[in-house]
């Protein structure tokens, strides 16, 4: 039998049958619907979870700390041994910047600072932040702007410390805040200190010690945001003022983390606590810690945490499209039904198809036609009705995100794979389905079958 004669003969008896038909086929595109619905979901998810990440930063940037153990036995082996360990100094940043795949190197600098605004003091930590930081996601829609320039004096506020300074954090926009804050300077050996201070570490017989001053700097305040960029690799270490990260190495502030390897080395002044590594692809992060460790260093990013969030989703995304197939499986059973229907209400045109020389293959082919057929088109009505239900619930959702003045987001996606994916499963089913059916019609007796009323 040709392909052109058998489409149309499926086709025909198809619409001769048109009520059961179309319910088998309404079975199916609500089956694929759901499938749909359900996948999409979890892509949509998913998508939003790696877009705010993209958007931070986070995926593609590294934190390096020196590789210095901690706890007393490893600070006393690490004190008989100074050479052994390496700091992170102004040399090891430019080692790390010309490793492949870097865009940027610049160091964490975090420093204490009182803050007075008007009569209210509040302690807070101060970070300091380089021109790239602009385009992170954590300025999206900030109060005010950025800073001017990288050495500008002024300062932008995290809402919350922003709320601390004044009853309405708008009117901060503008005005001057003034810093407390400690700055660091070394002092040689045998060098006359004068008498002895509480602003001097270190005692008689050291190489090197440190002179702590207080200083005091006046900042215009220009801007004020809800977050932090990169706060996730933070913790609760979160800063409370960004400056210009220039300003802040021009400071020369004391920085909790990185005394033990400045008291250490007499290069205390390019000692930093730690670096931020920014690369130009999230896929390089791997090779570039692996580089970053072989020149003696620690490295963190979130490369694990989103190695288990994919993983998060893979599992998500299985159950979500398991529980969508389970309305696609009671779709495959009225398939079944239909074509056994069809079997014995056309025994008789069976038997003349076989007496005119209709092989059994012909037959079974008749009726995967028939399958496919309702396969294909309730899965082409199933995608439709479960790219609308993700519309509408879409909208639904970034109406109720605007009343709680939040951005809107896209909650469900419908990828291009996923639209191909439904389909050809929904004609894969409905093949499945056939199977019995079609060996059912193809084993009739012709004799029999001609004989039947």
């Amino acid at each position: 039998m040709k392909r052109n004669d058998l489409l149309e003969l499926a086709g025909r008896n198809l619409r001769e049958s048109l009520l059961r038909s179309s319910l088998t086929t309404l079975g199916i595109a609500v089956g694929v619907a759901s499938l749909v619905a359900m996948l999409s979901l979890g892509v949509g998810l998913q998508n939003l979870a790696n877009g705010r990440l993209e958007r931070s930063g986070l995926f593609n940037t590294v934190m390096v700390l020196s590789a210095r153990a901690f706890g007393p036995s490893n600070r006393a082996e690490q004190r008989n041994n100074p050479a052994d360990v390496r700091v992170l100094d102004e040399a090891a940043r430019q080692e790390i910047a010309r490793l492949p795949n870097i865009l940027e190197v610049y160091p964490e600098l975090r420093f204490p600072t009182e803050a007075r605004y008007n009569d209210r003091q509040r302690f807070t930590t101060v970070s300091g932040l380089p021109p790239s930081a602009r385009d992170s996601d954590a300025f999206d829609g900030m109060q005010g702007h950025f800073f001017s320039g990288p050495k500008a004096e002024e300062a932008v506020l995290q809402a919350d410390f922003a709320k601390q300074l004044a009853d309405s954090p708008g009117t901060l926009i503008g005005r001057e805040i003034t810093l407390r804050y400690a700055e660091q300077g070394a002092l040689a050996a045998g060098k006359d200190s004068g008498p002895p201070s509480p602003s001097v570490a270190g005692q008689a017989g050291d190489p090197w010690g440190f002179s702590v001053v207080r200083r005091e700097i006046k900042l215009r305040i220009t801007g004020i945001t809800e977050s932090e960029p990169g706060g996730a690799l933070r913790g609760p270490a979160r800063a409370g003022i960004f400056i210009p990260l220039q300003l802040a190495e021009e400071l020369r502030p004391v920085q909790s983390l990185n005394m033990l390897d400045a008291m250490r080395s007499p290069t205390a002044a390019s000692t930093y606590q730690a670096l931020v590594v920014r690369l130009s692809n999230p896929k390089a992060v791997r090779a570039a810690e692996d580089a970053i460790k072989r020149l003696g260093f620690r490295t963190f990013s979130l490369l694990d945490v989103t190695q288990n969030l994919r993983r998060f989703f893979a599992v998500l995304d299985l159950f979500l499209g398991m529980f969508g197939s389970l309305a696609l499986a009671v779709a495959s059973l009225g398939i079944i039904n239909t074509l056994v229907m069809a079997i014995l209400e056309r025994r008789r045109e069976i038997g003349v198809m076989k007496a005119l020389g209709a092989s059994d293959s012909d037959v079974k082919r008749l009726f995967f036609a028939e399958a496919g057929a309702m396969g294909f088109v309730g899965g082409l009505a199933g995608v439709a009705l479960g790219w609308a239900i993700g519309r509408v619930i879409n909208f639904g959702t970034n109406i109720y995100l605007r009343r709680q003045e939040l951005p809107a987001e896209t909650i469900w996606t419908v990828p291009w794979w996923l639209v191909v994916g439904a389909i050809a499963f929904a004609i894969l089913v409905s093949l499945a389905s056939g199977l019995y059916p079609a060996a059912r019609a193809a084993k009739l007796d012709p004799v029999k079958a001609l004989r039947y009323e």
